[in-house]
C-alpha cells in the first residue's frame, strides 16, 4: 500500500519543480501551468469521498488495483502530451483522470492498512504508514530535478515502474477483500463533486480572476450552497455516501478541524518553497529538491515520534505538540527567507516539518478509532477530503498574497530604478505572473529602458520575492496556531472500544 500510495504523494510536488521546463517547450501560459498544478488536487476534493465508499462497495483490494490503472494510464498520457495548441487542455485533462485515480487509489490503501492493525497497534502502523509515504513525497522533487535534466516527461513516466511493484505486491499480499452492504448514493456523489469543485475553482482562479471579480464569489459561493445541500441530502439517505453522524464525536470532529489548518500550510509548502529555492536562491530544480529534503527530514522522525504518543497517551498531545512545533516552526522560517542562504534555513525547516509530522499520522488515526459504526473506507474519505479542500484554500489564497505583495514590491523596486509607474505595473505584473506562475526567474531578454532596467533590477526583484514569500509563511504559521486552538477541544483518551465495524461479505484466502 505504501508503494500504490507513494505515486500520489510524489506527483504532488514533482510537477512543480519541471514546471518551467514544460512551460518553455509547450509554449503554456501561466495560468494555464496553474490549471496543469490544480486540476490534480481539484479532482482529489471532489472524488475522495466517492473513493472510500466504492471501496466499501467493492473492497478495497479491487479499488486499490482500479485506481493504480486508472493513475498510471493517465500519467503515460500525461508525459505523451503532443506539442501544438492542443498541449494545454490534454494536461489538464489528464493531470484530473490522474487525481481521480488517487481519489479511488488513497483511501482504499488506507482502509487495508486499517483493517489489517488492532487499535492499540493501529497508531504506530499508521505513523510508518504516513512517515514513509511522506518521505517518499520527498523524491519527488529530487527526481523532478534528475529527470528534468533528461526530459521533463519523465516525471510523469517514473510513475509506470512504481505502479507496477505497488501491483505486484498488492497481489503477492493476499489482501482481505471486505465489503459492506449497501447501494452507492450517485446523487450524494454528483452533489459533492459538484460542490467542491465549484468552491475550490472560485479559490483556484481567484489568482487570476481577483477576490473582487463576482465570477470568483459565485463559484465560491455556489459551491458552499450545494454543499450545504448535500449535507442535507444525506440525513435522509439510506445508505449515504458519508454517515454524518461521525461528526457527532467531538473528537473526530477536532482531528478534522486540526487536520484541515495543518494541511492549509503542508501541501501548499511544496509548491512555494521550490518556486522561491528557485526565484530568490537561483537554486536549479535538483537543489531546490534539497531544500525540501530538510522538511521532511524533521517530518519523517517526528512522524515515528507521533504514532508512539497516539498509542500510549492518545491524540490529543501529540496534536498539540505538532501544532506548538509547527507554528513555531513556519514562524521562524518565514524570518530566515530573506537571508537567501539554504544552508542557514535548514533547522527551521525541519522544525516546521516535525510539526506537521506530530500531526498528521495521531490526528488521521484517530479520527478512524473514533468514528463509531462508520466504516474505514468511508472515514478515511472523509479526512482526506478535508485535507485536499484544505490544501486548494491554502493554494489559493497564499497565492493571491503572493502575487499580490510581490507585485506592489516590484513596482516599487522598478520605480525607484526611474521606471515610469505605468511601465512599472506593466513590467511588475508580467515578471509576478512569471515567477510565480512557473518559477521562471530568467531576465528579460528584450531591447529598451523598461528591459534594461528589470535587468538591472533582478537581484533587488529575487529579494521582493522572498519578502512576499515571508507573508505566505507567517500565514502558515498563524494556519497552525488556529489548529492549536482547536487541539485544545480534543477531549483526550484513547478510544479502544469505538473502533470501526466491517462487514466481511467476500474474502480472498
Amino acid at each position: 500500500m505504501m508503494f500504490a500510495v507513494a505515486m500520489t504523494f510524489i506527483d504532488q510536488t514533482i510537477v512543480s519543480i519541471a514546471a518551467p521546463d514544460i512551460v518553455r517547450e509547450l509554449h503554456l501560459s501561466s495560468s494555464g501551468m496553474q490549471w496543469v498544478v490544480n486540476a490534480y488536487l481539484l479532482a482529489l476534493a471532489a472524488f475522495f469521498a466517492l473513493g472510500g465508499r466504492l471501496a466499501d462497495l467493492y473492497g478495497p483490494r479491487r479499488v486499490v488495483v482500479i485506481g493504480t490503472l486508472v493513475f498510471v494510464v493517465s500519467s503515460v498520457l500525461c508525459g505523451c502530451v503532443p506539442e501544438g495548441s492542443a498541449a494545454q487542455t490534454w494536461m489538464i485533462v489528464f493531470r484530473a483522470t490522474q487525481g481521480f485515480g488517487a481519489a479511488l487509489l488513497f483511501p482504499a490503501a488506507l482502509a487495508v492498512v486499517v483493517a489489517v492493525f488492532p487499535v492499540e497497534r493501529r497508531g504506530r502502523a499508521l505513523a510508518l504508514f504516513f512517515g514513509v509515504s511522506g518521505a517518499l513525497t520527498a523524491l519527488g522533487p529530487l527526481l523532478g530535478g534528475w529527470l528534468t535534466n533528461w526530459t521533463w516527461r519523465a516525471v510523469f513516466w517514473v510513475n509506470v515502474p512504481v505502479a507496477i511493484v505497488a501491483l505486484v505486491l498488492t497481489a503477492l499480499a493476499h489482501i482481505a477483500d471486505r465489503r459492506r452492504s449497501g447501494t452507492l448514493d450517485v446523487r450524494g456523489a454528483a452533489l459533492i463533486a459538484i460542490g467542491m469543485g465549484l468552491s475550490v475553482l472560485g479559490f483556484q482562479q481567484a489568482w487570476s480572476w481577483g477576490w473582487d471579480s463576482w465570477a470568483t464569489w459565485l463559484c465560491i459561493a455556489g459551491g458552499l450552497a450545494v454543499l450545504l445541500g448535500f449535507v442535507r441530502f444525506e440525513r435522509d439517505v439510506e445508505h449515504p455516501l458519508i454517515d454524518l453522524r461521525v461528526f457527532r464525536d467531538k473528537a473526530f470532529t477536532v482531528d478534522a478541524a486540526v487536520l484541515f489548518f495543518s494541511m492549509l500550510a503542508f501541501v501548499p509548502l511544496f509548491f512555494f518553497t521550490s518556486v522561491y529555492a528557485q526565484v530568490s536562491l537561483s537554486a536549479s530544480p535538483n537543489q531546490a529538491a534539497l531544500f525540501l529534503l530538510y522538511f521532511f527530514v524533521g517530518f519523517a522522525i517526528a512522524s515515528q515520534w507521533g504514532g508512539r504518543i497516539l498509542d500510549k497517551q492518545g491524540a490529543r498531545p501529540a496534536l498539540k505538540l505538532g501544532t506548538v512545533v509547527g507554528c513555531v516552526g513556519f514562524a521562524l522560517w518565514a524570518n530566515k527567507l530573506t537571508d537567501l542562504s539554504m544552508h542557514d534555513q535548514w533547522p527551521y525547516a525541519a522544525l516546521a516539518g516535525a510539526g506537521i509530522g506530530f500531526i498528521l499520522a495521531p490526528a488521521s488515526t484517530d479520527a478512524v478509532n473514533r468514528s463509531i459504526g462508520a466504516s474505514y473506507g468511508e472515514v478515511t474519505g472523509i479526512t482526506q477530503t478535508v485535507r485536499n479542500y484544505a490544501a486548494s484554500v491554502g493554494l489559493a489564497v497564499y497565492g493571491t498574497i503572493l502575487t499580490h505583495v510581490t507585485t506592489d514590491k516590484v513596482v516599487q523596486t522598478l520605480q525607484s530604478r526611474g521606471m515610469s509607474t505605468d511601465d512599472a505595473n506593466t513590467v511588475a505584473r508580467d515578471i509576478t505572473e512569471s515567477i510565480t506562475g512557473s518559477g521562471d526567474s530568467q531576465p528579460p531578454t528584450g531591447t529598451g529602458p523598461a528591459a534594461e532596467a528589470t535587468r538591472d533590477a533582478m537581484n533587488a526583484i529575487r529579494m521582493d520575492f522572498a519578502e512576499a514569500n515571508q507573508w505566505v509563511f507567517y500565514g502558515m504559521a498563524i494556519a497552525l496556531g488556529i489548529g492549536y486552538l482547536c487541539a485544545l477541544r480534543h477531549p483526550g483518551g484513547r478510544p479502544a472500544a469505538n473502533a470501526p465495524v466491517e462487514e466481511p461479505v467476500a474474502q480472498k484466502h
